[in-house]
């Protein structure tokens, strides 16, 4: 079922029936699947009730800030499939290496409507102002990368999990419903378009793309998320509840990679879970704490700096800027995991080695930076550049919220310290008493040694 409230119009076109064209584009961008995308299942609808062809568009541009070889390795491998599978439903895909707008525009005067999906980036807004100024018919954006509309959950930001949480599960009932697959009447497989190489190193190479990071553990695609899915569902769903914050143990369902690029469902992930078992804690995690975090990227300009925290942890940092700090080190030093602190340097190469963080180890990595950085300023900066380097799910939404998280967002103020201010305060000893937190160290260790023998990843 694809919801109205999904459904949102660009420009201002409004009827479909009275724009001619030689077809339904779709331009995909956000949602990189074909498996439950409400934007492409909504565009197969359009195309059969004209009676039209369908054919899709990635614009697979260079210069996507922060992005590096690492990041575009993993969205071809997801990219490639889809291709396949889209062609196996009848729809061509025209994969072009060229901003997005650009590439959509290339076939944009020939089509009846302009279907996209949605995201909630700075640069992902000014791609749909773009084209907004540029297509003389329909527009039509279909978001399907959360379970409830961004606008749907809330018409503001939201101060806190806890405000949020009200008002999206009062929408869930409304938009926890599968999503069937339509079958397209005129199939587009015989339109000529332009494509880009069917090849990930060759597309690589067009992009210009030296490996400087090794490629993450992961593998990029839908059906590598649903075999991870699975997986978790089988074996980590019950440890989940108990075990979720423990970096010692593996029971998390490593879906944020395949969030992050749209290769995987959130609505089919929850919709399955559900089904599976009682999972309220995997179900907070996945929906109020993801969606909590497209609304502070969607209604806050200010998502990547340290200007989007709420007054009072901005306030209470800048008033304990001076503060002296027994450690300071410098953004090298942090990249190259050379502090006194074993535990964070694990946390830090598991990053750069596999492309993820643990989720708890995220939290305590930033408050060091914050604690051995010389202004809060500038470790939020850091925090923001060492997380959108290495981390797979860097560059959006989450990886955003979790570092402003470490600074005072979406929490309380607690009792005053140096440094923190009444920002929360995460020690080493925490993880002592918590956790096994050595055994931690050492599966990075081994990671690490294996890496140095082999250049490749074993995990």
């Amino acid at each position: 079922m694809i919801h109205k409230e999904r459904v949102k119009n660009l420009n201002e076109f409004k009827s479909l029936d009275s724009h001619q064209g030689d077809y339904i584009l779709y331009w995909m961008q956000a949602s990189v699947r074909t498996h439950w995308n409400h934007a492409l299942e909504y565009a197969i609808e359009t195309a059969n009730r004209m009676e039209k062809p369908l054919i899709a568009v990635f614009g697979l541009t260079s210069d996507f800030p922060g992005a590096n070889s690492r990041h575009y390795r993993f969205l071809i491998e997801g990219l490639l499939s889809v291709k396949n599978e889209l062609k196996d439903r009848g729809v061509i895909l025209s994969i072009q290496v060229d901003k997005p707008p650009s590439a959509v525009l290339k076939y944009s005067d020939d089509a009846s409507v302009v279907i996209t999906d949605s995201g909630y980036l700075e640069i992902q807004k000014r791609w749909y102002d773009e084209l907004r100024a540029s297509v003389d018919h329909p527009l039509i954006q279909v978001e399907s990368n959360v379970i409830v509309p961004v606008e749907t959950a809330s018409n503001k930001e939201e101060y806190s999990a806890g405000t949020f949480r009200p008002k999206i599960t009062r929408k869930l009932k409304h938009f926890m419903r599968p999503l069937q697959p339509r079958t397209l009447k005129v199939n587009s497989l015989d339109i000529d378009v332009e494509s880009a190489d069917f090849n990930c190193e060759k597309l690589m190479k067009k992009l210009g793309l030296k490996d400087e990071l090794t490629p993450s553990i992961f593998q990029g695609g839908t059906k590598e998320a649903i075999r991870l899915f699975n997986e978790f569902l089988s074996e980590k769903l019950e440890c989940f509840e108990k075990f979720r914050n423990d970096p010692v143990k593996n029971c998390l369902s490593n879906m944020s990679p395949y969030l992050h690029f749209g290769h995987i469902s959130p609505l089919y992930l929850a919709y399955k879970a559900s089904r599976v078992g009682d999972c309220p804690e995997f179900l907070e995690e996945l929906i109020v704490r993801r969606e909590l975090s497209m609304n502070f990227v969607h209604y806050n300009d200010n998502y990547s700096t340290i200007k989007s925290l709420p007054e009072w942890a901005y306030n209470t940092l800048m008033e304990h800027a001076s503060d002296p700090r027994e450690y300071e080190y410098t953004l090298k030093e942090l990249e190259n995991a050379e502090t006194h602190d074993k535990y964070w340097n694990a946390a830090q190469k598991e990053m750069v080695f596999t492309g993820k963080m643990h989720g708890y180890m995220r939290m305590y990595w930033g408050k060091k930076i914050l604690e051995w950085t010389d202004h809060p300023e500038k470790a939020y900066d850091i925090a923001v550049y060492l997380n959108d380097k290495y981390e797979i799910d860097g560059r959006d939404p989450n990886g955003f919220t979790g570092v402003a998280w470490c600074f005072g967002k979406h929490d309380r103020a607690w009792g005053e310290r140096e440094i923190f201010g009444k920002v929360r305060y995460m020690n080493d000893r925490g993880l002592e008493r918590k956790f096994r937190i050595r055994k931690y160290v050492e599966r990075i260790e081994a990671i690490e040694n294996r890496l140095s023998r082999s250049k490749t990843f074993i995990y």
